[in-house]
């Protein structure tokens, strides 16, 4: 435990923390075939962000990534109804270049809802560098709009070879590396100390002790981003997890906040 850990004793003792914020910078929502999802809607996604201090969470609909006939419609609609603790990401299939165009035409109808874009390389099977996501990248470089990655350690669709293309060629886009490359630790390291738009993103990653504290010493707090893919994976587990690594409380907050708060253009506090 870090000897700053002033954050972690209070939670223990009131179990959230008032003046430490929690942004989750991944998360899903709506159903899915075949599965039993906790928290499908978004009445009840509020009711578990209340319950674990999240004040906002940046979101893709399922919908928008696996059904790209019905877009980003889920996202809307969620948002319009929770605009105080809601954002989300226009989710694109690269598969249906027509449906991009589509929703990107749509993206700033919807002031206050889309910060950025999610892609989902690996389900989709086409390369983060690829041209058919070209319209993505170019407005995201444009406008330095967040993008969040799906990324696996080993894929030749979102490893580190494609995702190099991809921020070598937008550099002016934020790019959040999902699940930093997972397994392939040091190819996210070495993607955030060369490109200084990268930031890597924590869910999937606290499954295994000590990256945390291995990524804070290589790059700093400043370039990670809290996020959970929620309701794939619990909050309560990620936020217990970075309130116990051995990082320090100035750690914790840019991580679990600060750094949130400089992307999506907010006042950081």
């Amino acid at each position: 435990m870090s000897a700053t850990a002033e954050l972690w004793d209070r939670f223990l003792e009131d179990g959230r923390l008032a003046d430490c914020p929690i942004y989750d910078m991944h998360g899903h929502m709506g159903p899915i075939y075949g599965l039993n999802i906790n928290c499908p809607d978004v009445h009840s996604t509020i009711k578990h962000l209340d319950r674990a201090g999240v004040r906002r969470m940046v979101f893709c609909a399922h919908g928008a990534l696996l059904a790209p006939q019905v877009g980003n419609a889920a996202g809307i609609e969620a948002v319009a109804q929770y605009p105080d603790r809601l954002r989300a990401y226009m989710g694109v299939n690269p598969n249906y270049p027509e449906f991009i165009e589509r929703d990107i035409a749509e993206f700033d109808k919807h002031p206050g809802v889309f910060v950025g874009f999610k892609l989902l390389a690996d389900y989709h099977q086409i390369p983060v560098c690829d041209e058919r996501n070209q319209p993505v990248w170019e407005m995201a470089n444009e406008r330095g709009l967040p993008v969040l990655l799906h990324t696996w350690g080993g894929s030749i669709y979102d490893g580190y070879e494609p995702v190099k293309k991809a921020v070598e060629k937008y550099p002016n886009a934020q790019v959040m590396l999902g699940h930093s490359l997972h397994g392939c630790w040091q190819q996210a390291v070495d993607l955030v100390k060369e490109f200084p738009n990268v930031y890597m993103e924590l869910c999937a990653v606290l499954d295994d002790r000590g990256i945390l504290e291995m990524f804070v010493e290589a790059v700093g707090s400043k370039r990670i981003v809290f996020g959970t893919d929620m309701p794939w994976f619990s909050e309560f587990y990620y936020i217990g997890s970075v309130l116990g690594a051995d990082i320090t409380d100035e750690d914790r907050r840019n991580i679990f906040y600060r750094n949130a708060q400089k992307m999506l253009g907010e006042p950081v506090e």
